[in-house]
C-alpha cells in the first residue's frame, strides 16, 4: 500500500506540474497572440504593410504570424542573408587577397620594365576606418611599399594599374536611388576598394546661418573632382547634408546644412573610382618612399580587357596581401550595419564560386543557393546591403534562414556577429532596461517609412526563438514605431 500510495503521489506531481507547464505556455503563448494582434491593429498601421513570424527553435514550430509570406523590402536586415551566405560558403577564416604583379620581374638593378599591377581581389578591410585610427588610413600602403624596397625595387617604367574587373564595373546595385549613391552609405562595391570606398569632404562654416560653406580639402585627393558646394550653415546641430554623384563621375553635389562656425567638418561622400583611387594612392606613396614611377595611375576599367586567367598568367607575382577574415568582416557588417561591407561580401562569394563578383550575378547564385537550403519563396535579392527597395523578402524566409544558422557550424559566430537589445551595435537602445534587455541577437533595418527587425530571442524560459518583424509604410514617426517593436519584443522575451 505504501509503494501504491507513492505512485500516486508521483503522478498528481507529474499532473500539477504538467497542468502548470501547459498553463504557463498556454498564458505565453496568449500574451504574445495579445501583443501581436495589439501591434496590427494600431491605427498608425491602418494603411501599412505588417509582416511577422516567430518560430520556436526547439520544436521548429512556428507560434506566430502575421502576413509571413508577403514580400516587403526589409532594408539592412538584408544583411542577414549576406553574412549568413559568406560564413556558409566562404567560412569564417576566409581572407580575401589582394596581389601586385610586374610585367617583368625586379631586375638586378630594381627595375621593372613595364607596368605594375594591382590585382583587387575584393578586401574592403584595406585602409578601412574600421581597422585604422583616423589619419593613418593609409599605413598599409606604406608597409606594402617598404616590402617591395626591401625587395629590391628601386623604378617602375610604366604605369600603376588598377584592376578591379574580377568584381564587374556595375558600379551600384539594382534599386539603388540617386539621393543614396553620393553619400558614404551609398558607397558601391568594387573589385579593388580603399577607405571604405569613402571620400571625405573637410568644410569651413561661417558663423551666420545660410551662408554657403567653403570646401578646404578631401581626402583622398582626387585629380579633376568637380565639388559643387549648395550647403550652408545652419543653427542646428549636426551633419545635415548630402551629397550627390554617380558611380564614375567626378562631379560631386553637396546640398543641406551644417552646424555654423565649424572651421573643419568632416563630410563623408562615396568614391568616385575605387579602382583608379587604389592606383593613385600607390602611386603617391611609392613616390614618397623614393621609388621612380615612369607612367601613370590608370584603371583597367577604361582598358582592353581580357579575362583575369589570361592575362596574369604572363605576369610576375611580387607581393601578396590576405586581409582580414569572414568573422570579423561579418562582425562589422552587423555589429555597425556597413553597407559597402555587406557589398563586398556577396561580391566575394560570387567570385569564389565561379562566376564575377558583380552584384547582380552574386544575387542571383545566392537564391539559388538558399532555395534549396531554406524556405525561399518569394525571395528576391538585389543586393548585399538593403539599400535597394527592390529587395523583396518575406518573413517567413528569415526565420527560415535563421533556423537554418542555428543548427550551422557557424552558428556562434553568425549569432554573435548580431547587436544585443540594449547593450550593443545598431540594438544599444533597443529595450534598454526593458524586459528584452540582453535577450535578443537581432539586425536592425532602417529606411524612410521602413523598419525592420530580425534575430534570436532566448526567453525568460529558456527557449530559442527566431523572429522577423517588417513593417513599410507607417504613419507615425520612427521613434514610435520602434517602441511598438519594442512591446512585441519583451512578449517575446516573456514567452
Amino acid at each position: 500500500m505504501k509503494n501504491f500510495g507513492m505512485k500516486i503521489i508521483s503522478l498528481l506531481r507529474i499532473i500539477v506540474i504538467g497542468s502548470v507547464f501547459f498553463w504557463t505556455t498556454a498564458r505565453s503563448q496568449s500574451d504574445l497572440e495579445t501583443a501581436k494582434n495589439n501591434f496590427a491593429q494600431d491605427p498608425w498601421l491602418a494603411h501599412a504593410s505588417l509582416a511577422i513570424s516567430v518560430t520556436d527553435l526547439t520544436n521548429k514550430q512556428k507560434i506566430i504570424s502575421h502576413n509571413d509570406q508577403i514580400a516587403l523590402p526589409p532594408t539592412s536586415t538584408v544583411k542577414l542573408f549576406a553574412t549568413a551566405s559568406a560564413f556558409e560558403i566562404l567560412g569564417s577564416d576566409y581572407c580575401p587577397i589582394t596581389r601586385l604583379y610586374g610585367e617583368s620581374p625586379i631586375n638586378k638593378n630594381g627595375v621593372i620594365g613595364g607596368n605594375l599591377w594591382i590585382r583587387g581581389g575584393g578586401d574592403i578591410s584595406l585602409g578601412s576606418r574600421y581597422y585604422n585610427e583616423e589619419g593613418e588610413l593609409d599605413q598599409f600602403l606604406h608597409r606594402w611599399v617598404d616590402s617591395l624596397y626591401t625587395l629590391g625595387l628601386r623604378k617602375i617604367e610604366g604605369d600603376i594599374i588598377g584592376d578591379g574587373s574580377e568584381f564587374g564595373y556595375q558600379g551600384a546595385p539594382d534599386g539603388w536611388n540617386w539621393g543614396d549613391m553620393g553619400n558614404y552609405y551609398g558607397a558601391g562595391p568594387s573589385g579593388l576598394p580603399i577607405y571604405d570606398n569613402i571620400l571625405r569632404f573637410y568644410i569651413q562654416v561661417a558663423g551666420k546661418v545660410g551662408t554657403r560653406s567653403t570646401l578646404l580639402k578631401v581626402f583622398p585627393e582626387i585629380e579633376g573632382l568637380r565639388f559643387n558646394n549648395y550647403i550652408e550653415a545652419s543653427s542646428a546641430k549636426g551633419d545635415n547634408s548630402y551629397v550627390y554623384g554617380a558611380p564614375y563621375s567626378l562631379d560631386r553635389f553637396g546640398t543641406g546644412y551644417l552646424p555654423r562656425n565649424s572651421s573643419s567638418f568632416m563630410v563623408k561622400g562615396s568614391l568616385p573610382d575605387p579602382e583608379l583611387q587604389f592606383a593613385s594612392e600607390l602611386l603617391r606613396i611609392l613616390k614618397l618612399k623614393g621609388i621612380e614611377v615612369l607612367g601613370q595611375a590608370k584603371p583597367y576599367r577604361n582598358m582592353n580587357q581580357k579575362p583575369a586567367s589570361m592575362r596574369y598568367k604572363y605576369l610576375n607575382l611580387i607581393y601578396s596581401n590576405s586581409g582580414r577574415t569572414v568573422k570579423s568582416l561579418c562582425f562589422w557588417t552587423n555589429m555597425k550595419s556597413v553597407n559597402v561591407y555587406a557589398e563586398q561580401l556577396i561580391g566575394l562569394i560570387g567570385h569564389e564560386s565561379g562566376f564575377t563578383g558583380d552584384t547582380k550575378s552574386a544575387t542571383e547564385f545566392l537564391e539559388r543557393y538558399w532555395s534549396k537550403r531554406i524556405q525561399s519563396d518569394g525571395l528576391n535579392l538585389k543586393d548585399g546591403s538593403g539599400l535597394s527597395r527592390s529587395n523583396g523578402i518575406t518573413a517567413a524566409n528569415f526565420c527560415s534562414l535563421l533556423e537554418y544558422m542555428f543548427s550551422s557550424k557557424s552558428a556562434a559566430e553568425f549569432r554573435e556577429s548580431l547587436p544585443v537589445a540594449g547593450e550593443s551595435g545598431t540594438l544599444s537602445s533597443i529595450c534598454y532596461g526593458q524586459t528584452a534587455h540582453g535577450r535578443i541577437w537581432a539586425k536592425s533595418g532602417t529606411m524612410n517609412k521602413i523598419k525592420a527587425y530580425c534575430g534570436y530571442v532566448k526567453t525568460i524560459t529558456n527557449k530559442d526563438l527566431a523572429f522577423s518583424i517588417i513593417v513599410n509604410n507607417y504613419s507615425c514617426s520612427t521613434e514610435d514605431i520602434v517602441k511598438k517593436i519594442e512591446v512585441f519584443m519583451n512578449a517575446m522575451a516573456r514567452y
